[in-house]
């Protein structure tokens, strides 16, 4: 079968290093670099018999991830980080191209080895941070927010790294061929807007209109291959004129639809590209090299890190921030191995840089998960050891804050409870370690602290020892839990309301000492429930039933534990059960012209009369003796029973009212 076989091996291995990499809660890249070591040419067993060819179809993969990057740019994701990400990004690159060419000449590498080792090591991982923000729960964090920023720059600087870099292979004609690849590069992108605003909208809009998506995912393909492959012919980068062609749709009407429909072909292509690396990463050399990969691993990773570091720190970003950027940022990228395919095809670095880079790169990324985990730990040893830094606050009363409620996070549930505690002139403070939600919290004219609220320092701004109430809005039960513990030190009888995500989270939280957990989950889904049921017809008191039912195996542990709790769920099923009924009097109703007191509503239907609308004016309560007329809007109050016997007396049907 030839190369057809080779891909079977490919896809069959890397679901299966995918799997694993999921199971260890590490990107699935990661798999597939694994997947590809162990297919590869230099581990023996079942091997894939064309290499040359599947890193040929691999570079459809790398087109296809800079084609889906410029479909995903968007200057609008610079704009809260900005400074940091358009200056301080370019002059990371720099000082890390410098720090790498130093440690070329310290290893004894020529000056253009050195030079591309610096370019190499420059670039963090997209995919790998990504990831670990996500499963660690900082995604909207200030400093994930720098991060994303820092790394939407970098993945723009693969693109002219990719011209730039080669032309150092021939140093005394490098400024002349950088030159042209700059004019070439301006020309083409000049004629790539022409096209872009004129062409291209019209030839989407074209196909769109046969409502074909099979049709609109070829064209869409056809687009970012067909203007690489016109690029490549053109002189300049392959990959290049993919990632124009992305940002050229991106400005269109289709881009969202483009982008939605490329990624399932870009995963499976750059699922061979980074199979592909795996293949190239010899495991004999890496075992033979150990203590030059775990050297280059360590300066790599160390100077990166300071570097990240200092720049955050310099940019006036304060507590956490600066150490989580360092931890984060440190490894090498996955667009590094695209450099180093250049760098291999264009021969400006040989097989041995190559490995050393691949080795240090995927170890780096292996280990990022773990080393970033360690910012948190990290920086509260800095806050035992160190003078704390400021906090942040904004809105905090003159006279300070006594019998107030704290809400942990200004998300939109912590938004929502500071809108009705600020309606009801309830004393309160907001604490968040999203920057952003800070700044809504401030522009909404709430008081705020930015700060993580398991931090001493953070707790004692916030005034804990005085507050009434703890509430806690996030629903990592992490988090929760470290914030209970360290609210319960410093005011052991504060009352602490908190959210959780599933049973066991509750249970757990109870066991905390938490006055009241709450599901948002569960109670939507009740109330839309109770809501289908109501309008399916089904009686009020099977409802309540079976939504008391729900609740009481879900907060069980108050409602074995606490009487008043048993009372108050009590007291609301009693008034779930006595739902108002509005009811309309007909001409021909026979409570027409009679009072309420004559009428006998009371002691012949069992239901009680709380309101009447006569001539679109509201009477609660109503006199006794008023009299009814056609068209008046009777609110009863009652059991479902209670209320079927005053329809029936209201429409005229006496049966069953207790009427003789």
């Amino acid at each position: 079968m030839g190369i057809a076989a080779d891909i079977v091996i490919i896809v069959v291995a890397a679901l299966f290093g995918a799997i694993i990499a999921q199971k260890l809660r590490q990107p699935l890249i990661i798999g597939y670099i694994a997947a590809g070591v162990v297919i590869g040419p230099y581990t023996g067993g079942l091997t894939i018999t064309d290499l040359h060819e599947i890193e040929l179809l691999s570079e459809i993969g790398v087109a296809l991830l800079l084609f889906a990057l410029g479909l995903e740019f968007s200057l609008s994701e610079l704009k809260p980080v900005r400074s940091i990400a358009l200056i301080g990004t370019p002059i990371q690159i720099l000082l890390s191209m410098a720090y790498g060419f130093g440690i070329g000449q310290l290893f004894g590498w020529s000056t253009t080895h050195s030079l591309w080792f610096g370019g190499l090591i420059a670039l963090s991982s997209t995919m790998i941070t990504l990831k670990t923000l996500m499963n660690q729960g900082w995604m909207g964090t200030l400093s994930s927010r720098v991060m994303i920023g820092m790394l939407l720059v970098q993945d723009l600087a693969v693109v002219p790294l990719m011209i730039i870099l080669p032309k150092f292979s021939d140093p005394a004609a490098g400024l002349p061929l950088i030159g042209m690849a700059v004019v070439k590069s301006a020309a083409f992108l000049l004629l790539m807007y022409f096209i872009g605003t004129k062409l291209l909208p019209w030839l989407l809009a074209y196909i769109a209109q046969w409502n074909s998506r099979e049709l609109f995912i070829l064209t869409i393909t056809a687009l970012g291959l067909g203007i690489g492959y016109a690029t490549y012919l053109f002189g300049l980068s392959f990959a290049f004129g993919a990632f124009v062609a992305g940002m050229v749709l991106s400005e269109s009407d289709y881009g969202h639809q483009a982008l939605s429909d490329i990624i399932p072909l870009r995963d499976i292509f750059g699922l061979l590209f980074f199979t592909t690396i795996g293949m190239l990463l010899d495991l004999n050399f890496l075992l033979a090299n150990w203590g030059t990969v775990i050297i280059l691993l360590l300066l790599v990773s160390m100077g990166k890190g300071l570097i990240f570091f200092s720049l955050a720190w310099l940019f006036r970003y304060k507590n956490i921030v600066p150490m989580a950027v360092g931890l984060g940022l440190f490894q090498v990228g996955e667009f590094t191995f695209v450099l180093a395919g250049v760098g291999m095809e264009t021969n400006s670095i040989d097989t041995r840089l190559y490995s050393l880079v691949l080795a240090t790169g995927v170890i780096s990324m292996v280990i990022t998960p773990l080393v970033s985990s360690l910012a948190a730990p990290l920086y509260r040893v800095k806050q035992h050891f160190f003078q704390h830094e400021p906090l942040q606050s904004k809105n905090i009363p003159q006279e300070g804050l006594d019998h107030h409620v704290i809400i942990a996070g200004g998300g939109r549930v912590g938004r929502h409870i500071a809108l009705v505690m600020a309606q009801l002139e309830v004393p309160f403070v907001i604490v968040e370690i999203n920057h952003q939600r800070m700044e809504e919290c401030k522009a909404a004219g709430y008081p705020v602290i930015y700060g993580d609220m398991t931090q001493q320092v953070v707790l004692e701004a916030a005034e804990i020892s005085k507050a009434k109430l703890l509430l806690i809005t996030a629903p990592s039960i992490i988090d929760s839990r470290s914030i209970v513990k360290h609210a319960r030190q410093v005011n052991p009888g504060l009352q602490i309301v908190a959210r959780a995500d599933g049973v066991e989270h509750t249970r757990t939280l109870y066991k905390d000492g938490v006055y009241m957990v709450v599901l948002p989950e569960m109670e939507a889904g009740l109330e839309i429930a109770r809501q289908a049921l109501l309008n399916l017809q089904i009686p009020a008191v099977v409802i309540q039933e079976y939504t008391d039912a729900v609740r009481q195996q879900m907060y069980e542990p108050i409602f074995t534990s606490r009487h008043d709790y048993q009372l108050l769920a009590q007291l609301n099923s009693a008034r779930n059960l006595l739902e108002i009924s509005w009811v309309q009097l007909g001409p021909d109703s026979p409570l027409n012209a009679m009072t309420i007191k004559d009428a006998a509503v009371r002691s012949r239907t069992g239901a009680t009369i709380v309101g009447l609308i006569h001539n679109n004016i509201f009477r609660p309560n109503p006199d006794v003796e008023h009299p009814f007329s056609a068209g008046d809007m009777v609110a009863i109050v009652g059991s479902t029973p209670e209320r079927q016997r005053f329809s029936q007396l209201a429409e005229g049907n006496r049966k069953n009212t207790g009427a003789s």
